[in-house]
Formats: C-alpha cells, structure tokens, sequence
C-alpha cells in the first residue's frame, strides 16, 4: 500500500481532506480502485518514509487505511476485478447507501463512538451454520473458519494431535474484515474481533523475534488437561516454544465446579460449542447500559420491574407554548369557485397552452397533454361513467359514489383525465397502486380501504387491465381481502361523446368529499382521508400563496401524482394556476437518475418537486452531463424535508449544483401529512433574507421529548433544517403525543397539529378513528380545553423554534417507545448506514421497527445483504451496529437480521415496507440468512432473581402454614386374607403358576398378535408352566447356573420373554430383563445391552436364535467385545427336561428380579424387587382394576421395565385373566392394530404408552371414517391407562380422546398411571373410583415451589391433570427436598412414598450405600419420624377435591408435575423443561420438537426443524420471544436441528443430557447455533 510508512495523522490538512473525499469517491463507486490508488499514492508520494524492504513476517496484518472502504484483500483477480466493475456499476445507478440518512458529520461520531469500544470489545462467538444453509460467496476464502459443526473433514482434523484453538486475540489490527481475509489465506486461524470463532485449523508456527499480542483474560485460570488418564490440570506457561501447539481450554471461574464434569463426561477439550458458550458469557459479564436499577422481589401478582423515575432524566423547563398563527390566506378576486371551474376555464381559454408532458422510459418526452384536450377528455369520461354504464333506467354510478384510480405511475395523463372525470361526474376517486400480484406487500389492506370505502368500480388503462393478474379462464384475479369490483377501461376510444346539451354539473366548493387519499399506518392498515372540496380548493389557493405560483409557469414532478405532494400540487395547484407540469415517473428516475435535471434545465422550469433520494441520485450522476444549469429554480420542493436526516442530503446537493446554478435559498423543505395535508413549507426567500435556520440538538435530550442544545458530547447530535412558516390561513399548536391532547412548553418536542380549511375531513367509513384524528382540542396543564375549534393530528413530532419555523424531528409512526424513552426509527437507520455498510448492506436497505416483548417495546433492525457479502463480514457489521447503536442513542437492540437481498416486502415505489416486514418477523416467514440476538442486553426489566432465605429458620420457612392440612394422600387398604390356601397361592409368583397349571390347565393366560391381527402364539397356565421348567432345566445343565445368580433375557416383546422369566424363578436365579438391541442401529443400541449385563453381572443370557447369532456378528463385533459375552443359550429348540425340584425362596424378602431403565437424566439405574413386592404390587393392581379369570385385557407396552413389564409379565399369572399381547412396533406396520383388537376382542381395559398414543394420532388421523366402515367400535373400553414415569400428557391424551371419540371412545376411558424407580406403580386409574380430575394451576406460583389454582383460561396457568388414583396400600407424602419436612396443600415438593411393594434398592451404584438409604429407607425431619419412606424423584401435590371416593369420603387427588433432576433452577426459581418446551413447540409451525437444559445457567433450547432449512433462522427470535413472554427466562444459545435428533428412550421420554452432552461435544451436527448476547 502506499501508506506504508506514512503516518497519515501527521500530514496537512489539505492533504488529509483530499484523502477523505478520494475515499468517499471510492465508497461511492465514483472512482476505478486503480484510479483511486494512483491518486492517493501520487498525494502521498512526497510523504513516505523509504525503507529497506524486508520479507514481511507471516502473520503480517496490513494497518487498516481511515476508511474501512480503502483497505483491501490481495490484489484482486481479473474476474474478481470484472465483478467489482460490474458492482460498482450498479452502485452507481442505484446509489450504494440510502442517502436520505446520509451525514459526514454522522459517520464521523459513529467511527468515534466505535473507536471507544474497541478498548472494551469482547469477542462475540459468531453463529455456527451448516455449510449447506449458506449462501456461498464468490470468494472461497471468505468462508469462515467455523462455517460447519461436526462435518467429516473436521472430525478427521480433530483427531489429528496437533490441534490449535486460540484464545481470543484482543488485537487493534482486527478491525478490517479484510485482515481476516488475509489470515485465513495463510492458515492462521485468530479470531477477529467480531466473531471470535475459534476454528480447528491447524497455525503456522509463529517466528520467535515477533512479539505476541499479550492477551490478559478478563477470567483466570486458563488449563490445558493433557491427554492423559489422570486428567491433571496444569497451569500453561506463558511463552510455549511453537513446535508443540497446544490444545487450550478456557473456564470461567464459575465453571470451576464443572471441570471433573467435563473430564469424566469426555467433552472433547477442544470442544468448539463450549467455547463459544464461554465467549458468551464473557459477553454477558460486562457492564450493561444504561446501568439496571435495583428491582423488587417477584411477588406471585407482580412480574416486572417497576421503573423509579430517573432523578437526572431531563425535564421540560419553558413555558406553555402558544399556538402558532400562519399569514392570513388572502382573497383574489379571479378564483376559481371550484377546481372545476379552473379546468373549465383553462379548456376554453388557453385550449393550446401544455398542461402535462408524460417521459417514456428512456426520460424523452412521450407525449403532451394540452388544457383543451384534457377537459373534452374529462367530460367526455364525466358523462359515459353518469350515463353509459349499466341501462337507461338503472346506472351504476350515482355521485357521490366511491371509484377506485387503478393507473401506473407511467401514465400520468390517464390519470389526470380520470381524476378531472370524476370531479367532474361529481363521484369521489379513490388513486390506489396497481396490484402486480396475490402477494403484493399490504395488498389485503388496500382491500381493507376499498371496502371502508364502498368502492364497486374501478377505472383503469386498456394497456394495465391487460397487465393485471388473471385466472385461467382471463377473469382478472379476485385479490384477498377486495370487493368484487368491476372494470372500466378509460381511453379515449371507448367514451361516449357527451350530447350537445349536455354540460357537467360545477358546483360551488363545499364539505361533500371531493376525494379519498390512501394512507398506511404503522401497523399497515390502509385508511382513506377524505378531503372535501372546499378544502382542496382552500389548500390549492394556501399553496398558491405560499408557493407564490404565477400563470404558465412551468413544474418538473418527480414525485407519485397519485398522492400527497405530487398531487398537491401537480395535478391540483397546477391546473388551478395553469401550470405545465413535467411528470418524470419513478421507472425513468432509476434508469436515468438525472432525468429530473436536464428536464428543468431543457423547460427552464420554475419549481420541481423531489426528494432527498432524487437529489442523491442526480448528485451521484452529475458527472455524466457538465452543462446542465439549475438557473431558472425559484423552489425546489424537497418533500421529505421533515425528515431530520435530509438536511445532508440538501446541503450536498447544493454543493455539487451551485456551479450550475442553483441558488441556496431555492432549496425548500416541507412538512406534510396525509390527515394535515401541507403543514409547513420553507418560502423562497429574498438574497438578502436570512439563511434557513438550523439545530444542533442532543439525541439524548430527544429520546426523553426535550430540546436541549448538544454541547457535550457531539457524537450524539442531531441537526435539523426548519420546514418554514404555517400555512397561509392556518393554526398550529404543539401538543403531547401520548394521552390527552395537553399543549407542550416551549422546549418540549410533542406532536403538530393543525386547525385549518385546507386539510383532510375523516377517515372515510371510520368514525371513530376520525374523531381521534380530526376532531382534537387541546387542553392546557389543568387539562381545560383551550378553546372550540378542532385541530387535525398531523403525525409529526417537532417544536417551533425561534421566529416561529417550525422544526420537525421525526414522524409519530417511526416512534419506538423504549423503556420509557423515545427512539425514531430514522435516526437508528442513519447510525447503523453510517458503520460501513458498503461491504454489507444492499442499496442501503433497512428497516427499523420495534416489537413488544415482555412488557415493552424491542427494537428490531432488518437490512438486506449484499449478495457479494461474507459471514465474516455480516457478522462484523452487526457486531458494530450493536455498538454504534448502544453509544449513540443509548437504546439495546433486541434484534438485528439480514436477509438476502431484494427479500422485503417492498412499497409502490421500491421502500420497505415495514409493517409487512414486522409481520414477517413475527411470524417467522422473514428467512434472514444471518441473524444476531440480544437479549441479554436490552432486556433490563427483569424481576430480581429470588434469594433463598438463609439460616435454621429457613427449615420450616413454606413447610406447614398454620390452618392448612399436611399434604398426604393414601389408597384404599389391601384387606386381609383369611384362606391360608390364597396365601400359600400368592406368596410367590412361582407357586401361583403352578397351582394355576394343577387346577386349570388349559385356561388362556397369553395371546399374543402380529401386525395383521392374527394369533401366533398363545400360552395356556400348563405350557406355560412347562416351557418354564424346560428352561429352568437348560438353566441349571447348560449354563450350570448357581441359585441366586443373575440372569439376563433377551427377547422381543412376546411369550418367549414370559416363560423365561418363569424358568428363572423355577431355577431359583434372578432374571434380569433387558431390550434387545436394534439390528439396524447396534452401534447405538448394543453398548447399552452390554452395559446392563456387566452392570448385572450376569451369569448367563437367555435369548433367541436370531439374537444369539446378532450378539456374535461381525457387526456387533465393532461395537462390543462380543468375546466376552457370558454363556448365551438359545431357547428355541430346548428338550423336553424338567428341572429335579422348582425353587422355594426361603424368604419373601429374597430378590424376585432385577428392574433396569435408563432414566430421562441418561442414569442407568437398577432396582431390587423382592418376591414380597411383586406378590403386594399385583394383589394391588388386582384389587384396583377388578382382574380375575374371566376378564380380558390388551397390552400394548414395551415389556422391559416399570409397570409395563409387571402387567405383560407378573398381572396374568397372578390374577388369573387373560392378556392379549399387542408388540408396540406392530403398530409402525399396522398403526390401527391396537384399536382394531379392542373393537374386535370388546376389550374393557387396556394399557398403552405415550408413544403408541402419538402413533395412532399420525397414523390415523385422517383415517377415523375408514375405521368407521370397517366397523371398528370402541365404546367397549371402558379404562385406557397409559404408562408412565412422568407428568401426564395432558394435549396429547386429549386429542386422542377428541379424535376417536367418533368411533366410540368415551372421553372419561383415557387416564395414565405413575411409577417411579423406587416403587414401579404408584397410581393406576382402575376401574372403580371417581374420574381424574384437571386442575389450571398459576404457572408463576409453581416456580415459587407454591401451589396456586386459578381458572381455566387465566394467563400464566398450567393445566395438570391427576395420574391415576393412588393403589391400594400405598400412602404418599409432599415433603420438602431439602428440609425433608411435610408441607402443606398449598405447596410443591417431592412425592415420598410408603408401600407394601416399594423397591428394596438400588442393585449397584458402585456401593453408594448413603444413596441407598437416603432414597429407599428416609425418614421425615419431624411430624412422623418412625415411618420408613421412599424418595420417588419427583415434585408433584396433592389436592383434596370435591369428588367423593368408594368409602364416600372426599378424594385427595396426587398430580405429578415433573422430575426433580431435571428441573432448572435459574434466577432463584424452578422451572420444568416440559413448559418451556410446550411454549416452544407453539412458536412456529416448523418446529417438531424441542428440548431444553441449562449449560452454565445458560438456557440452551434445542428444536428439531420440520419445514425447509431456510426457516431455521426464523426460529432464533420467536423462541427467544416465547420463552421471554411465558417464562421471563433469556434464552442463552438456540440450537437447530434435524428431526429425530432429540433423543427419546422407549418410554417417549426425552433424554435431555444425552442431547446436552452430545450438543458439548460438538456431535449434533446442527443446522444452525445462535448465541443469544
């Protein structure tokens, strides 16, 4: 470069101003970057200080030049100089930057206000994305080192023992995006400061002479665990020799207790999800701004922070403001009556003389529309729409009769003739846009007007009607949410020529609407202003007046004439005064962006009509014509002059054209409204007259509505231009924008409104909303109104200032209101244009508005990326909008996003349409392809996180309330047994089998179905005693197993299973039952088998043929060590042997099996039951369910664990009845197996899964009247319990009962069951007994541990239903977890249980003896001390209905609300991941399924993605905005996947820190990961 060397603060002035104007050109696309180096290099030439070169080092990083646009990659290649030409070609036409917010000044104080957060940035980690999600850049080296997670080159490069992840480098050379460009060329993989991605490359070794950027953690220790057994953390020296790169991993201190977790979870070290998590947090330990205000404790009614009034907050000091009067509005006498009349006088008199010239689209004129023609024109239009449309008797149109304006801006002159037509026939017009399609931006809400309007005709072109959208059949398309209109087409060949005598009716002005002007409101409703005719008129002569418009003068309108301004005044003002009008349409404007010059310069035209954008865009193009001259300009109109951000726009202007011409106080700004038409307009003054006033005022003093001058601090300003005087003939005052209308003080900024003649009348079809707007009396500070007459609301925030100009700030509708405070959305849209965004945003395109979130208004910015744009490059420039915003205007954003460019919704005239673009966002169809949230920063009203209360009183702090009972419920007793015989029978399981087998030999016990319904196995109480004692037999000769050894069966769900459990008990071992492994999937399925069976310890495995030939297979062989299986034997084909003798346990207490399930906490955990237990637990099941010998019932269940195995397994031998077994993967095949047997069999109860539940709903659906025709009937089931460890489903059990009620199902047959590890059934529906009840209980309560009921329907409620009625001989208690002391009903605590059939403990958690008593043999800390309790896991309550029970007393119901393990505890409070996950799951239709878990108190939500992969990013804000909303948590990382990849366990539980280690370890292979700021 040729600064090399040259220490540019130290040159001249002059020459630093040179520099800064070359590399504004060049930012422009005004100069070649050849160009641009040759001239800064010849400016610099006699500045550089000449050294010997040397080889720069290899991690040179070239020093950034004072303009982010003049620092480059290498030397570019020929295409990618072909594609930077033809870039700079299209820059040059449409302007590269939207330059009504542009400001030298402005982007000078955004540099300076970044230049202050370089000391204290931090690095931000940068979204993680899957290669295939991204849009790919033509450079491939701008691809970011971290693009993709857990891609296949990645893994084999971490595997690799040379891994380097450095730690962020704080480095001041880091602020080009192009220095990382540089870098990634040479390998080095440091962070830049905006992203920090820390990337598994490999470094080039560093040269020893260079020094290293001393980088001091804002959080010590930093540790670097060696791959070695022992897991020794060691401190890492600080200067490393560069052959050994190291593997480094930083932990905040907080994160200190996690480090053995880390190690012995195995988290790869180097663990790219963990490191950016801890980027994350770095981030969200600094100081936010502005600082947060101590809050009040969460109360169960009170929710956010209460605001205390700011004692330095800035407050209005003048005094009451008076209103403003305009000049008197003078009378002439040759006014017209009418506009009319005007028209009718110029077509008689002056017929020859031009009233309008239209421009094709090359900007030549196309045509010339004289006076003469477009009144024969008019009322030849005026008399076919009275006379010829409809018959004789019966005409359409009426006047007074609304008429829809459908012409493009192409043709003003169609226009014109059926805008004069109209008035003429004395019917309202209503202009509206051409629809181009169905999904016009707003297209339903100009239907919304139409409608408001009673409008049932629309005029049209020949040329447009044939372009509008048509259906098939050539019928123009019916647009959502139009009347049903019909179609005149206007040209001249099919207007009738009036009759001799017939003469338009021209009345004198008066208040009937002479037409209705469309205008949109910020929510996007289109409303219509009526202006009556007396106002139009009035407003023509007040424009007249103080446009000083003479006769024949000639008008250049770049503006839309079907509105506002260019109607104003080209189409109204000009036919009364005779102008000749030049309309330049916007297609030419784009085309040739000087158009609107030359053509003042070729008709030596008087005034024009533009804004800021035509004079950025002229000025841009000014080179291309030298000899144009702007002589003849009196006015130049600019009509978004009231927009704060165009005082540069016209002071450039001026600039450039005052060598051609243009005088200074030619330039005037307006101020205008729909509602208030033309409020202000700056007069052209007289030379000597005083310069146009300006201010220079402090944002901060304007976001809390005060003018205070800026002298502190300049970055913050904001200059405003006056918009001029009132109207001639008008009033004006200043009145509070936010409740009543109370006049403002002096210098207090509030909002215009207007009394005059001249404006608009209502809100066409709206009353209301009109008195609101049109009928306004303001009031003084005592709240009396100041007088009778009506003010009109304009919209528009300003004050006056000194002389009585007016000064306008900002527009009502770009107001976001923040934490109290007042933001526009121009001044945010001009900061973040003013940060470089020539890299990244296309054509200057941003919208800015704001959404409500958790009690206030979030600020939302959305820009368009260049196609051209890395992600390195989007993220920096988010990173430092972030900045540039939070100093400048002191307001967090919630949210910044770009979408591709030309995605948003866009106006007539190419704008953003923002109100669609909010829609979009809310409703997650904006697809942005880079998206950053902040939440962490800009959420400042958040209740204080609860503090539990310390010290010995806390024990009994929510244990007992006086007056309240102890929250206990117990079931029915088990009776007593008076038959010793029944005793005998039923002490062990074996016994009963056999006695079974002695005095009812061939009753059914099991039928077991396939996928077809058919029976393929059946087992009668003799065979199955029989295949039990073949087992048995082969138990104790093949295997020589010794009595009380462990034996594991492997089977499918079916008889097999049964009858092997049997013959363990006959040979006196202990059956462990395991789920075999998947043969599609044993690398996942077949190391939990193994573990299982070395947990067990087990002697021998009982399984099948195809099974044992699965456990020896080359397969299995890479996932296990299939050497060392224990004895396998097959027992398909066994002889028929008998064992010498059946066992006899000596005790009852003696273990009957072991019961092994993974919980949903990824534990494997396995219970002793004891021969006692299981005869207690299925004398309860019976006693509650009515089982006995003649009944039948259907299982389908995974008979592997818990409950489900007692009742496929232990129920039927017991109790007598008949099983029929359904296999749950049956139903993959066959989804209507299960209900078709209940149909078939007339089964009364049945017992199911989740699992199966959710596969009946997707598979049949849609299918309830085809199980109608094939007669399933399901009125027979009498109870379906489902089985499970968890709170009940209550959505899904409901649409289950919803969606086959037509075939039969009764809605009170649907309930669920509870079991734990330490006592596998708890409740259970049965037979008997009232039905479960539902309670709605306060969501914000439960998260105090309190229990709270509240309506149905009520915000924040919860709805539980109850699991079941507790079983016989069981007793439940609610006790606190960590006191261990009862509570009250009124409280949430842990479920205690106290039974017959509990567990007698774990099998084996590495002689873990204190767990053993702690969870199976506890005591209460008081109350009750000498009952022995066991600790089931879970918080849940109990309540005491209304209901009655069988003894007739009132019925005290246990409703589970979830797991205590997997609660999160964050901000003091608990929460349960399933209400997070429901809120979730209802955010976006594409979302599956979602699961949540806390990292290092971050919440990270994980959801699968249904839909396409572009929606991924649409998820990030309305996740974040859900769980905000409902449980006023910030999330910290979203994280989406593929479906399926939440991991469920056969139970359909969700393994939540399965997925929480797999997300650490960087293993889920997500679509998208965004840390949340």
């Amino acid at each position: 470069m040729a600064d090399r060397g040259v220490d540019l603060s130290a040159l001249p002035k002059e020459v630093r101003d040179q520099l800064a104007e070359l590399d504004l050109e060049l930012s422009e696309g005004d100069i070649t970057q050849k160009g641009y180096e040759k001239k800064r290099t010849k400016l610099l030439a006699p500045y550089i200080i000449h050294t010997p070169v040397e080889p720069p080092p290899q991690n040179d990083v070239q020093p950034p030049a004072p303009s982010s646009s003049s620092s480059h990659a290498p030397p570019p290649s020929s295409s990618s100089r072909y594609r930077e030409r033809r870039n700079r070609r299209t820059h040059r036409n449409g302007g590269t930057r939207d330059d009504r917010y542009r400001s030298d000044i402005h982007s000078e104080a955004v540099q300076a206000a970044l230049a202050k957060h370089k000391e204290e940035k931090m690095a931000l980690p940068m979204p993680t994305k899957r290669r295939s999600t991204y849009v790919q850049s033509p450079i491939n080296t701008r691809t970011p080192p971290d693009s993709s997670s857990g891609s296949e080159d990645e893994t084999s490069v971490r595997r690799q023992s040379s891994l380097v992840a450095p730690i962020p480098q704080v480095n001041p050379n880091l602020q080009s995006p192009d220095s990382w460009i540089n870098r990634s060329v040479q390998g080095s993989s440091t962070s830049s400061s905006a992203s920090s991605t820390l990337s598994h490359g490999e470094a080039k070794p560093q040269p020893q002479s260079q020094p290293q950027p001393q980088y001091k953690p804002q959080y010590q220790p930093l540790y670097q665990p060696h791959h070695q057994p022992q897991h020794q953390p060691q401190p890492q020296p600080q200067h490393q020799p560069h052959e050994q790169p190291q593997t480094w991993f930083v932990l905040t201190v907080f994160v200190w207790s996690l480090l053995l977790f880390i190690l012995l979870v195995g988290v790869p070290v180097n663990s790219r999800v963990s490191t950016k998590i801890q980027q994350l947090l770095n981030t969200l330990k600094r100081p936010k701004r502005p600082p947060l205000s101590e809050f009040f404790t969460d109360d169960s009614e009170e929710i956010v922070e209460v605001p205390q009034p700011d004692p330095n907050t800035p407050k209005p000091e003048g005094r009451q403001i008076m209103p403003v009067k305009g000049e008197p509005l003078g009378v002439v006498s040759n006014w017209p009556p009418a506009l009319q009349a005007a028209l009718a006088r110029w077509g008689a008199t002056q017929g020859k003389s031009p009233a309008l010239t239209a421009l094709d689209i090359t900007g030549k004129p196309l045509y010339t529309l004289t006076y003469g023609k477009l009144w024969s024109r008019s009322v030849k239009l005026a008399y076919t729409l009275l006379n010829k449309l409809g018959t004789k008797n019966e005409q359409i149109l009426k006047p007074g009769d609304r008429v829809a304006l459908v012409y493009p801006n192409s043709d003003p002159g169609m226009f014109w003739v059926a805008f004069y037509g109209c008035l003429l026939a004395e019917v309202i017009p209503v202009p509206i846009e051409v629809p181009l399609s169905r999904k016009d931006a707003g297209i339903s809400q100009v239907g919304f007007l139409l409608g408001s309007c009673g409008v049932g005709l629309a005029l049209t072109s020949e040329i447009c009607l044939k372009g509008l959208p048509k259906t098939p059949t050539g019928e123009i398309l019916q647009f959502k949410g139009w009347p049903r209109l019909k179609w005149v087409v206007t040209d001249s060949k099919y207007l009738t020529k009036p009759s001799k005598d017939w003469q338009p009716h021209v009345p004198t002005a008066n208040t009937d609407p002479a037409y209705i002007e469309y205008k949109a409101s910020k929510e996007g409703t289109v409303v219509g202003v009526a202006v009556s005719k007396v106002a139009m008129l009035t407003h023509c002569q007040a424009l007249t007046q103080a446009c000083n418009y003479c006769e024949g003068e000639t008008l250049v309108n770049v503006l839309d004439f079907k509105k506002d301004m260019g109607l104003w005044h080209g189409v109204l003002t000009a036919v009364m005064n005779r102008i000749h009008t030049i309309s330049v349409p916007y297609a030419v404007m784009k085309a040739c962006p000087l158009s609107w010059v030359q053509r003042v310069h070729i008709h030596k035209a008087r005034v024009a009509l533009v804004k800021c954008r035509d004079l950025h865009w002229a000025m841009m193009a000014h080179r291309d014509q030298r000899d144009t001259s702007l002589g003849s300009l009196r006015m130049l109109i600019v009509a978004d002059g009231a927009n704060p951000w165009s005082v540069s726009s016209c002071d450039a202007f001026l600039n450039v054209f005052q060598s051609h011409g243009l005088k200074p106080e030619v330039i005037c700004p307006c101020a205008t409204s729909p509602e208030a038409m033309t409020v202000a307009i700056r007069r052209c003054l007289h030379i000597s007259a005083p310069l146009p006033a300006r201010a220079i005022l402090s944002m901060g003093g304007l976001s809390h509505g005060v003018i205070r001058v800026n002298t502190e601090d300049k970055n913050s300003a904001l200059t405003v231009q006056d918009v001029g005087h009132v109207m001639p003939g008008a009033l004006m005052c200043i009145v509070r924008p936010d409740g009543p209308p109370q006049l403002c003080k002096t210098d207090e900024i509030g909002e215009i409104i207007i009394n005059s003649r001249a404006g608009g009348t209502m809100y066409y079809g709206l009353p209301g909303l009109t008195k609101n707007t049109f009928e306004v009396i303001p009031v003084n500070a005592n709240g009396v109104p100041i007088g009778e007459i009506p003010f009109v609301r304009s919209g528009l925030l300003g004050f006056v200032g000194p002389g009585s100009l007016i000064f306008v700030v900002g527009k009502i509708e770009g107001l976001l209101m923040v934490s109290g405070r007042r933001h526009n959305a121009d001044d945010l849209v001009a900061t973040a244009l003013a940060v470089e965004p020539v890299k990244t945003v296309y054509r200057g395109r941003i919208a800015v508005f704001s959404v409500t979130v958790f009690y206030d208004e979030r600020v939302v910015i959305v820009a368009e990326q260049r196609p051209d744009a890395s992600e390195e490059d989007s993220f920096q420039w988010m990173s430092r909008v972030l900045q540039a915003i939070d100093s400048i205007h002191q307001v967090g954003l919630y949210c910044l996003a770009l979408v591709p460019a030309n995605t948003l919704p866009k106006t007539p005239l190419g704008g953003i349409h923002i109100s669609d673009t909010k829609q979009f966002f809310l409703d997650g169809n904006l697809h942005p392809c880079n998206i950053l949230m902040c939440p962490h920063t800009c959420v400042t009203n958040l209740p204080k996180p609860r503090q539990k209360q310390p010290g010995p009183a806390s024990v009994m702090v929510g244990n007992l309330v006086a007056g309240k009972r102890i929250a206990q419920a117990a079931g029915r007793d088990l009776g007593m047994i008076e038959d010793q015989d029944l005793v005998r029978k039923h002490q062990y399981l074996t016994e009963a089998l056999h006695w079974r087998a002695q005095t009812d030999p061939d009753h059914v016990l099991y039928v077991l179905l396939n996928a077809k319904g058919v029976t393929v196995g059946t087992a009668t109480c003799v065979q199955l005693h029989k295949r039990a004692e073949k087992i048995a037999a082969a138990l104790t000769e093949k295997g020589s197993i010794n009595t009380g050894e462990n034996v594991v069966l492997l089977y499918p769900p079916g008889i097999d299973l049964i009858a092997s459990f049997y013959g363990c008990l006959y040979a006196g071992c202990v059956p462990v039952n395991v789920r075999p492994p998947h043969p599609q999937n044993l690398a996942a399925t077949l190391p939990t088998v193994r573990m299982i069976i070395d947990v067990s310890k087990a002697a021998c495995i009982l399984t099948t043929q195809n099974l044992m030939r699965t456990l020896r297979s080359k397969e299995a062989a890479a996932s296990v060590n299939i050497k060392t299986w224990p004895t396998i034997i097959d027992t398909d084909d066994l002889p028929r042997r008998r064992p010498p003798q059946i066992y006899k346990p000596p005790t009852a207490e003696m273990i009957a099996y072991l019961d092994f399930s993974v919980s949903t906490t990824g534990m494997l955990t396995g219970v002793k039951i004891s021969h006692a237990a299981v005869s207690a637990l299925c004398r309860s099941i019976k006693l509650q369910c009515e089982l006995y010998s003649s009944r039948q019932i259907a299982i389908c269940l995974d008979p592997y664990c818990g409950l489900g195995f007692v009742l496929w397994c232990l129920a039927s031998v017991y109790s007598g009845h008949q099983s029929i077994l359904i296999p749950p993967f049956e139903l993959e095949t066959c989804p209507s197996l299960w209900l078709s047997t209940l149909s078939q069999y007339r089964i009364r109860d049945t017992f199911c899964s989740y699992s199966v539940m959710e596969l009946c709903i997707k598979g049949l659906g849609t299918q309830t009247e085809l199980l109608k025709a094939r007669g399933v009937n399901l009125s027979c089931v009498r109870s379906c319990v489902v089985i499970a460890e968890e709170r009940p489903r209550l959505a899904l059990t409901h649409s289950f009962s919803k969606l086959f009620k037509d075939v039969g199902l009764s809605s009170r047959a649907v309930s669920t069951a509870f079991g734990s590890r330490v006592n596998l059934a708890i409740c259970l529906q049965g037979t008997t007994g009232p039905d479960p009840c539902t309670v709605y209980v306060d969501m914000k309560s439960l998260r105090h541990d309190r229990v709270r009921l509240v309506e149905r329907g009520a915000p924040q409620s919860l709805p539980l239903m109850e699991s079941g009625k507790i079983l016989p001989g069981v007793r439940v208690i609610i006790v606190n977890p960590e006191t261990r002391g009862p509570l009250g009903d009124s409280h949430l605590g842990e479920i205690w249980v106290n039974s017959p059939h509990n567990a007698s403990g774990y099998y084996t958690i590495y002689g873990e003896e204190s767990l053993q008593a702690d969870h199976f043999n506890t005591k209460l800390s008081f109350g009750d001390p000498h009952t022995l309790w066991a600790r089931t896991g879970y918080l849940g309550f109990v309540k005491r209905t209304e209901l009655l029970d069988a003894s007739g007393d009132r019925h005290d119901a246990l409703f589970v609300v979830g797991s205590l393990d997997e609660t999160l505890e964050l901000r003091g409070l608990r929460y349960h991941p399933n209400d997070i996950e429901t809120s979730v799951s209802r955010a976006h239709r594409s979302i599956a399924e979602s699961a949540v878990f806390t990292w290092t108190n971050l919440l990270v939500v994980v959801s699968e993605l249904c839909g396409s992969e572009q929606d991924a990013l649409d998820l990030v804000p309305l996740i974040t905005n859900v769980v905000l909303e409902e449980h006023h948590l910030i999330v910290g990382v979203v994280v989406i996947v593929d479906p399926g990849v939440i991991p469920i366990n056969s139970r359909g539980e969700k393994q939540r820190m399965h997925l929480r280690d797999s997300f650490l370890a960087d293993q889920l292979d997500p679509i998208y990961v965004a840390y949340n700021m």
